[in-house]
C-alpha cells in the first residue's frame, strides 16, 4: 500500500466522526443521551482518533525511526480504538453497561499500548534535540486509560452521590488536560512555529522540567478526587496551569515576531487561549466551590467551552496544516490544497470564537440556538472545504501542466480582504443574535413577550416524570403570561433534581419521591436541568417554551392544596415562609411542655439495642410556628443515646419516611460502606459499633443533600462518660440546631440552608422553651451540661450569664478541671465547632435565674437561649 493510500485511509476515520457529530449535533432533539452524545463523537471519537494518528506520526519523525510494527501496527490500534470506542458509545445509548465496559477495557488497554510503542521507540531512538515532546505522548496515552475507568466506573447505576462526583471531575481532568492538553502542548511546540514559519531553536516543552510539572499537576487533581480533598485537586491544576503558561509564554513571543497569516494559525492560535482560560477555569471552579456536586455541576458547563473552543479548533487547525503536507504532490500541488482548506479562514475564525463568546452571556434560549447552530455550521464548513481540497490534490497531481485556477494568484492587499472578512463575520452574528431577538424580544428586555404581559391568573400544571437519566416531557408548552406548576416526580433508582435558569430549584428528589415545583409567570423560553454532576450532559435537560397563544382555563392542585404531593422539599420557591409568623417574643400556651433535658441514665449492661424509625413529623418549633421534621422516633433531636466506653451499640434503623434517608454516627468507627447507607423507605439495616472514645458525639443523616437532611430535623447525640466521670446532681443534655423555615406545615428551605442565615437557632429542637420553661438546680449543687452542635452550618458559644465553669470538657479531653493548675482558674463559654460537643460543670452561687445562650448573640437572639431556675 502506498503512503499516500494509507494516508487517506486513516485520515478518512477523522472526517467519519466529524460527519458523525455534525449529525448528532442537528438531530439532537431525537437522541438519547444528546450531550453526551455529541462530546464524546467529537473528544472520544474524532479528536482521540487524530491523536492516535498524529501523534505516531511526529513521534518517528523526531525520534527518526519507524515504531514497532509500522503501519500495521497503527492500524490495528486505530481499529481498536474505533471498535472501542463504538462500544462505548452504544452502551452508554442503550444503558448496557458490561458493552461499556469491554469498549473501555478495548480504549484503555489501546491507549495503554500506543504508550508501550512510543516508549520503546523512544528507547532505541538517537539522541535528537525535540525527541522528549516524544514523552508527552506517553504520559498523554496513560492518562487516558486512567481516565476511560473512571468512565466505566461512572457509567454504573449504583455509584451516586460525591463518589460520582469526585469520579467525574477526574475524569475530565484525565481526558481532558491529560490525554488531549498533553498530546496538543507536546505537538505545539513544534507545529506552531512551523505554521508561522518561524525558526526555533529551543523549545520550553522538550525542557527537562516542564513535562514532570504536567504530571504532578495531574496527580494531584486525582489524588484530591480519591482523597476527597478539593484543595488538592485545585492545587494540581494550579501546577498544571503553570507548566501551561511557560509553554505559552513561548507561543505568543513567536506568535508576535511571526503573526498568523492562514486560518490554520488563528484557529491554533484561538484555542490555545481557549485552553488556558479552560484550564484557569477548572481551577477556580473547583477551589472556589462549596462542595463536590456544584464543583462538579460548574464543571460540566465547562465542556462545551473545551470541546468548541479548543478541542474543535486545534483539531480543524492543525488538519488544516497537515493535509497538505500528507497529500504531497509537490510545492504547486501543496499551495493550492492549502488554499482551498483556507478559504475564509478569518471569516470563520471571528465567528466561531465570536459566536462562543456571546453564546456563554447571559441571553435567552433562542439566542443561544442561532448562535449555536451558525457556530457549528462554520465549523461543519471544513468538511466541505476539505473535500474540495482532496479534489483540486488528485486532479492537479494528474495534470501535466498547471491548470489556471492553479497557478498563483495575482497579488492583492491583505487589508481589504481582512476588512471584508470581519465584516462578513460580524454582520452573520448580528443576523443570528437578531434573528433570536425577532423570535425572542425579552432577550434584550424588549417589549412583545410576556416580560411586558401582565399575568393571566391561570395556572398551568404539568406532570413530569425522571426516568432513566431524562425528564418526561422533556419539552413543556405553556400560553405565556400562565403560572407554571410542575408536579415532578422520581421513577428512576438515583436522585435527580430540576435547576431552572431563572433560579427556580427542585432540591434534591430521591427514588420515588415527588416534589411541586412553582415557577412563575411564564414570558419567555426558560431552561432547565439536573445539576447532579453528569446527569445533565447525559441528556437530562426539560425546556419550558412559551407559547404566545390566548391561554385556557386550567386549574389543578398548588403547592399549598390538600392535594398537592407530600414529597420531600415541597415548599415552593415564592410561597408564603413561616418565618413571616415568627414572634419570638411570644410565650408558648400553657399546656406546652418543654423537652426533658436531663441526661437519661446509662442503661445496665454492655450491649445497648435500640430501634431508630425515620417518619415525618409535623411538630411545633416556635410558638405558632410548625413545621414537618424528618425524624429519628418522632422527635429533633432523636433519642439521647448514653453509654460507656466499651460499650456495644446494636442499631436498627428503620426508614418509613417519603424519601432515602441513612444514619451516621460519630460515636463508632468503622467503615461507612454498608452502615451508613441511604435505605429507601420501607427498608431497613442493622448498625452495630462499639463505643471506644469518650464524649458526646452527633448522629446524623448523611443522604445528600445533607445540609437539608440535618436541617430539617434528623440528628442526635450519644453521650459516652469518660472513665472516672464523677458524679453530679444535676446532668443535662443541650443540642443546638438551625431551623430554615419552608411554608407553615412544610419542609425545611433547601435554598435557605445554602445561605446559611437560619431562621431560627435553638436548643433542643424549640426556640427559647428553656425560658419559658427553666431547668431547675440549687445553689450549691454541681451541674453538669453536656452541649452538642448539630449544625448544619453554624457553631455556638455556651454561656451562663451570672455562672461561671470551673470544668470544661471539649472534644475528649479537660482543656479546665477542678479550677485547673491554680486551683481558681474558671471559663466563660464553651466554644464548638458544628458537629463538636462537650460538656462544662459549675455551682450556683446564690438562689436566682441564670439564663444561658450562645453568645453568638444573634443566635441567642433567634432562639438560643433559656434559663436556670436556681432554688435555695
Amino acid at each position: 500500500m502506498s503512503r499516500r493510500l494509507w494516508h487517506i485511509l486513516t485520515g478518512a476515520l477523522v472526517p467519519a466522526w466529524l460527519l458523525l457529530t455534525l449529525v448528532a449535533v442537528l438531530i439532537h432533539r431525537f437522541l438519547p443521551v444528546a450531550p453526551w452524545l455529541m462530546v464524546h463523537l467529537l473528544l472520544l471519537g474524532a479528536v482521540s482518533s487524530a491523536i492516535l494518528i498524529w501523534s505516531q506520526h511526529f513521534g518517528d519523525t523526531l525520534l527518526r525511526r519507524q515504531a514497532l510494527g509500522g503501519r500495521t501496527s497503527l492500524g490495528a490500534r486505530l481499529a481498536a480504538h474505533t471498535v472501542g470506542a463504538i462500544l462505548v458509545i452504544t452502551g452508554i445509548v442503550g444503558e448496557w453497561w458490561p458493552v461499556v465496559l469491554a469498549g473501555g477495557i478495548l480504549v484503555g488497554g489501546n491507549a495503554l499500548a500506543h504508550a508501550a510503542i512510543l516508549l520503546a521507540q523512544s528507547r532505541g531512538a538517537l539522541p535528537a534535540r525535540f525527541a522528549p515532546l516524544v514523552r508527552y505522548y506517553i504520559a498523554a496515552g496513560v492518562a487516558l486509560a486512567f481516565g476511560v475507568t473512571a468512565g466505566v466506573l461512572m457509567a454504573r447505576t449504583d455509584i451516586d452521590g460525591e463518589p460520582f462526583e469526585r469520579l467525574f471531575i477526574a475524569h475530565i481532568g484525565l481526558n481532558l488536560l491529560g490525554w488531549v492538553g498533553l498530546t496538543v502542548v507536546g505537538t505545539v511546540a513544534l507545529l506552531w512555529p512551523t505554521v508561522l514559519h518561524a525558526r526555533v531553536q529551543t523549545t520550553r516543552a522538550a525542557a527537562r522540567g516542564t513535562l514532570p510539572l504536567f504530571i504532578a499537576g495531574l496527580t494531584l487533581l486525582v489524588a484530591g478526587c480519591l482523597a476527597d480533598l478539593r484543595l488538592v485537586t485545585a492545587v494540581g491544576v494550579l501546577v498544571y496551569l503553570v507548566g501551561l503558561g511557560l509553554v505559552l509564554v513561548e507561543v505568543m513571543c513567536l506568535g508576535r515576531a511571526s503573526p498568523a497569516v492562514t486560518f490554520a494559525g488563528w484557529s491554533l492560535g484561538a484555542a490555545l487561549a481557549w485552553f488556558a482560560l479552560c484550564v484557569l477555569g477548572f481551577g477556580l471552579l473547583v477551589a472556589l466551590a462549596p462542595s463536590w456536586a456544584l464543583a462538579a455541576d460548574r464543571l460540566e458547563q465547562l465542556i462545551p467551552v473545551f470541546a468548541v473552543g479548543f478541542a474543535a479548533q486545534i483539531l480543524l487547525g492543525a488538519l488544516s496544516y497537515l493535509l497538505p503536507v500528507v497529500l504531497g504532490g509537490g510545492p504547486r500541488v501543496a499551495k493550492a490544497t492549502a488554499r482551498e482548506l483556507d478559504r475564509g479562514g478569518l471569516f470563520r475564525v471571528i465567528v466561531t470564537n465570536l459566536g462562543l463568546v456571546l453564546y456563554l452571556l447571559p441571553v435567552t434560549s433562542l439566542v443561544k440556538v442561532a448562535l449555536s447552530l451558525l457556530v457549528v455550521g462554520t465549523l461543519a464548513s471544513f468538511l466541505v472545504l476539505m473535500t474540495r481540497a482532496m479534489r483540486v490534490n488528485r486532479r492537479l497531481r494528474a495534470d501535466a501542466v498547471p491548470p489556471a485556477s492553479a497557478r498563483p494568484a495575482p497579488a492583492a492587499t491583505v487589508p481589504p480582504r481582512r476588512t471584508g472578512a470581519v465584516l462578513a463575520a460580524t454582520g452573520a452574528l448580528l443576523l443570528a443574535v437578531t434573528g433570536g431577538v425577532a423570535l425572542d424580544p425579552s432577550a434584550v428586555g424588549l417589549a412583545g413577550a410576556a416580560a411586558a404581559m401582565p399575568s393571566t391568573g391561570q395556572t398551568t400544571t404539568v406532570d413530569v416524570v425522571m426516568k432513566n437519566t431524562r425528564f418526561t416531557p422533556d419539552t413543556v408548552r405553556v400560553p405565556v403570561g400562565d403560572t407554571l406548576v410542575l408536579n415532578l416526580s422520581n421513577a428512576d433508582d438515583m436522585v435527580h433534581n430540576l435547576v431552572f435558569e431563572n433560579g427556580v430549584v427542585s432540591g434534591s428528589v430521591a427514588p420515588g419521591a415527588a416534589t411541586t415545583i412553582d415557577v412563575g409567570v411564564v414570558g419567555a423560553d426558560i431552561n432547565g436541568w439536573c445539576s447532579i454532576a453528569g446527569h445533565k450532559l447525559l441528556g437530562m435537560v426539560l425546556d419550558v417554551v412559551a407559547v404566545g397563544a390566548a391561554p385556557t382555563v386550567r386549574t389543578a392542585p398548588t403547592a399549598d392544596s390538600p392535594d398537592a404531593s407530600g414529597s420531600p422539599m415541597d415548599h415552593s420557591i415564592g410561597s408564603p415562609s413561616a418565618a413571616d409568623d415568627l414572634d419570638l417574643m411570644k410565650a408558648p400556651p400553657a399546656s406546652f411542655s418543654a423537652r426533658d433535658a436531663a441526661l437519661p441514665p446509662a442503661p445496665a449492661g454492655t450491649v445497648h439495642t435500640l430501634t431508630l424509625t425515620v417518619t415525618n413529623t409535623q411538630t411545633e418549633v416556635s410558638p405558632g410556628v410548625r413545621q414537618t421534621l424528618w425524624t429519628y422516633n418522632g422527635t429533633s433531636p432523636g433519642p439521647i443515646l448514653h453509654g460507656r466506653v466499651g460499650d456495644v451499640f446494636d442499631i436498627t434503623f428503620v426508614n418509613e419516611g417519603t424519601m432515602n434517608h441513612s444514619i451516621d454516627f460519630h460515636a463508632g468507627a468503622l467503615a461507612p460502606d454498608k452502615p451508613m447507607r441511604s435505605i429507601r423507605p420501607g427498608e431497613s439495616l442493622a448498625y452495630r459499633f462499639t463505643a471506644t472514645r469518650s464524649g458526646i458525639w452527633l448522629y446524623h443523616c448523611s443522604t445528600m443533600p445533607m445540609s437539608v437532611h440535618i436541617a430539617n430535623g434528623m440528628f442526635g447525640a450519644v453521650v459516652i462518660d469518660p472513665p472516672g466521670l464523677s458524679a453530679v446532681d444535676e446532668e443535662y443534655v443541650l443540642v443546638q440546631s438551625e431551623l430554615y423555615l419552608g411554608a407553615q406545615g412544610g419542609e425545611a428551605d433547601a435554598d435557605r440552608v445554602a445561605t446559611q442565615k437560619p431562621d431560627l437557632v435553638v436548643f433542643n429542637g424549640y426556640a427559647n422553651q428553656y425560658a419559658a420553661r427553666p431547668l431547675a438546680a440549687r445553689v450549691g449543687e454541681r451541674v453538669r451540661i453536656w452541649v452538642l452542635d448539630a449544625g448544619p452550618n453554624v457553631g455556638s458559644s455556651f454561656h451562663v450569664v451570672g455562672g461561671q465553669f470551673d470544668t470544661v470538657y471539649t472534644e475528649g479531653d479537660y482543656r479546665l478541671r477542678d479550677g485547673g493548675s491554680t486551683g481558681t482558674g474558671g471559663s466563660q463559654v464553651l466554644d464548638l465547632g458544628v458537629a463538636q460537643g462537650g460538656f462544662v460543670e459549675l455551682s450556683f452561687p446564690g438562689a436566682g435565674h441564670y439564663p444561658f445562650v450562645s453568645h453568638i448573640m444573634s443566635d441567642a437572639e433567634k432562639g438560643a437561649r433559656g434559663v436556670f431556675s436556681v432554688r435555695p
